[in-house]
């Protein structure tokens, strides 16, 4: 384990200003470790410190109160899913004695004592922000209910609401030895009842499973003074168990839940790759319990059956002082209170594309055009594939399918070019994480309506994100392409932040056409133009790069490097950028989660800073700047945008695609715009520790910050602002509140 390092004062304000300050002094690290494991940041750890922050701002008086519960329910399901993979993966490793240490040097048995004192301390602080929340949700006019609340006309209204609602899909599960501990789902909730018999004083234990099906909250009638009243579904549950068991008395009970190994193995060699993972969805549901929540007061008896009944050891149980499942507090937000949301806002459509009268492909012919997401509409994308799927002039689609919606307008718009006689060929990535059932359905839809639907490598994820649309212009063919670093899913469109440039470059069609032809047809391209893809070519372009500004470096020319990305653990990327940072490389990194570098320290990495920014929107572009012998920004500085994150996953197992901007305009929108507002922001923005540790940018009282999401939501991007080029760069400000 590291030592200490030393800390800066904490009344020392950090400055989270990248593009007017400089970097601090670096810290030492103990003697050796700049050199050893220490130099990484273990990647669990930082997951974890991500998702702190996230938690904080459900604790930041700044952000509206229901975002705030927000927040709160986002840092839980995100807990979840860690638990359910990575932990599940750990888990595994120590179970099959798989003593290989991560490239921190840290042993899968110690992740895990790591990651169960910090996930326990975060749980408790999310019951400790619940418990402030709900308090200002009471001055609000919003209530959360206990069964002991409810009198006289409540319990009518909540007795038909059971009666109708929810008595219908109750199954109570009585647990003898005729009738085992049953089968709890994954995500499974339930209350653990002892009871009593009446008659004869015989004990009863029972199981009474919580249905996922009935929304968690009930809401009540509002209240004398208009408050929102809601009930907890197992609060509602627990003042009519008597229903449930006539003639028995309430001894005592809990409420727990279940978390399982969601990570799927699929056979390599699969003759049926859907049938297969259809399969595998199905042990999804059934695998190894990796959590068990339980309420904190739970019966000893009780809480002794469910650990026995689940096979699950001590630590693998937390108990919990408060709501079990803080996700399910995203129902909140639904309520009718915009005053307690963010002000609405409603994504731009371009200046260019009305001043073509909506005709995307005329648009685009003018010149490469780079949108903004969500700040400009992402019913562009969805649009320019309906125009294809209508156009006469249309020959062919291919696109790629990571994630999508479960009604996806892109799905069906293929499906209606197919129809329509199009050639349509649709790649779709069956091992997308927790989205698979809907890709498996998509394909389904796709192979009906006649298209060609392929399913890519078996070992490789293909994430690229592409979409060419083939046309009959004047006689020749002119390909139209889309390179985006998001999916194409309209609802997480809305909220991350993702950059799509549309082009009919011939070079970028023929290298989009190349790359479709690899994943169909398994025959690596001997040459691209411009595109570079992994696992073959991304990692080598990002050392070059890097090598590149070091030798700048080392000429006396200017050196730097702005780097934009979700994750960077790849060990080989962060020891280049070390080498880089100890030449004399300046580098800024937006690094929203998991960052495995450590940022400013002394001989190793005190030319580099790393920010992460969490606020309205996640963001998620994937961005790379080199100076190229110039300060930044520069019209000289090679810019690429991406797929890909810096993990090994990305760039050494998985197809992604990795484009160098060329056209002026959107080369200035990316350096002097998007980039430039990311590294200035300060309202959003954590500054990363040489511990590994984040802290706020630090500022007076009262003193304005500025905030990259307000100055995207208030500035159209430079390229799709009809006719202005890269000199109509708009300067970094907005309007103050």
């Amino acid at each position: 384990m590291l030592e200490p390092l030393a800390t800066e004062d904490d009344r020392t304000i950090v400055d989270a200003d990248f593009l007017k300050s400089n970097p601090p002094a670096g810290q030492p690290l103990p003697e050796g470790h700049a050199s050893g494991p220490e130099r990484f940041i273990n990647r669990e750890l930082s997951w974890l410190a991500f998702n702190w922050r996230v938690m904080s701002e459900a604790e930041n008086p700044s952000v509206p109160l229901l975002e705030r519960v927000r927040f709160l329910s986002i840092s839980g399901s995100n807990l979840d899913e860690f638990y359910s993979v990575r932990v599940a993966g750990l888990r595994g490793m120590v179970r099959e004695g798989v003593g290989s240490s991560s490239a921190d040097g840290l042993s899968p048995g110690e992740q895990l004592r790591l990651i169960n004192v910090d996930a326990r301390a975060l749980m408790l602080r999310q019951q400790e922000c619940l418990e402030v929340l709900d308090g200002l949700m009471r001055a609000e006019g919003i209530e959360i209910l206990g069964p002991r609340q409810l009198k006289g006309p409540d319990l009518k209204v909540m007795e038909k609401h059971f009666f109708e609602q929810v008595f219908p899909i109750l199954s109570p599960l009585a647990i003898d030895p005729a009738h085992p501990f049953p089968f709890i789902a994954n995500g499974g909730f339930a209350m653990a009842l002892k009871l009593r018999r009446n008659a004869d004083e015989t004990g009863l234990e029972a199981l009474l499973p919580v249905p996922a099906q009935v929304p968690r909250f009930v809401r009540l009638p509002d209240g004398a003074e208009g408050q929102a009243r809601l009930l907890p579904l197992e609060a509602l549950l627990e003042v009519f168990l008597n229903r449930l068991f006539p003639g028995y008395s309430m001894l005592g009970h809990c409420a727990f839940r279940v978390l399982r190994d969601s990570d799927l193995e699929v056979e390599e060699e699969a003759e049926d790759l859907v049938r297969e993972f259809e399969t595998a969805l199905k042990r999804r549901r059934r695998g190894e319990v990796i959590r068990l929540t339980m309420t904190a007061d739970a019966p000893k008896d009780l809480r002794k059956l469910i650990i026995g009944a689940l096979g699950v050891v001590e630590d693998e149980v937390i108990e919990v002082p408060g709501l079990i499942g803080v996700s399910d507090l995203a129902e909140l937000c639904r309520l009718p209170r915009p005053d307690l949301l963010w002000p609405p806002f409603t994504p731009r459509v371009p200046e260019r594309v009305q001043d073509f009268e909506g005709d995307i492909f005329a648009a685009i012919r003018q010149k490469d055009m780079l949108l903004h997401h969500p700040y400009e509409s992402f019913g562009i994308v969805v649009g320019f594939l309906q125009q294809a799927a209508r156009d006469p002039d249309v020959l062919a689609i291919k696109q790629t399918l990571y994630r999508t919606s479960r009604d996806s307008p892109i799905v069906a718009a293929l499906c209606e070019a197919a129809e329509d006689g199009k050639s349509v060929t649709a790649l779709i990535e069956l091992k997308a994480r927790f989205d698979e059932a809907a890709n498996i359905r998509q394909s389904r839809r796709l192979e009906r309506a006649g298209a060609q639907v392929v399913y890519g490598f078996i070992d490789w994820k293909t994430h690229a994100k592409i979409s060419t649309v083939v046309r009959r212009e004047a006689g020749e063919l002119v390909t139209y392409t889309h390179f985006g670093t998001g999916n194409y899913h309209p609802g997480t469109a809305n909220i991350y932040t993702d950059l799509s440039l549309f082009t009919c470059d011939k070079p970028l069609g023929r290298d989009a056409t190349k790359v479709f032809n690899y994943v169909t047809g398994y025959v690596k391209p001997e040459t691209l133009e411009n595109l570079a893809i992994s696992p073959h070519m991304i990692k080598p372009r990002i050392l070059e790069g890097l090598a590149g500004e070091i030798e700048h470096a080392r000429a006396g020319r200017p050196a730097q490097v702005w780097i934009k990305v979700n994750a960077i653990t790849e060990p080989d990327v962060i020891d280049a950028l070390y080498a880089a940072s100890q030449a004399g490389v300046r580098i800024d990194m937006v690094v929203r989660g998991i960052c495995g570098l450590r940022a400013g320290v002394a001989g190793l990495s005190e030319n580099i800073r790393v920010k992460s920014i969490i606020g309205r929107f996640l963001e998620h572009s994937r961005i790379v700047c080199f100076g190229n012998g110039h300060g930044l920004p520069s019209k000289k500085a090679r810019v690429y945008i991406s797929s890909a994150d810096w993990m090994e996953r990305n760039l050494n197992r998985r197809i992604e695609a990795l484009v160098e901007i060329t056209n002026p305009t959107v080369h200035a929108q990316i350096i002097d715009q998007v980039m430039a507002a990311n590294l200035a922001d300060q309202a959003q923005s954590w500054v990363a520790q040489p511990d590994g540790s984040y802290r706020r940018h630090g500022a007076e009282p009262g003193a304005p910050l500025f905030s990259c999401h307000r100055f995207f939501m208030e500035n159209p991007s430079l390229s799709g602002r009809g006719r202005a080029g890269a000199k109509d760069v708009i300067r970094l400000v907005h309007s103050q509140d």
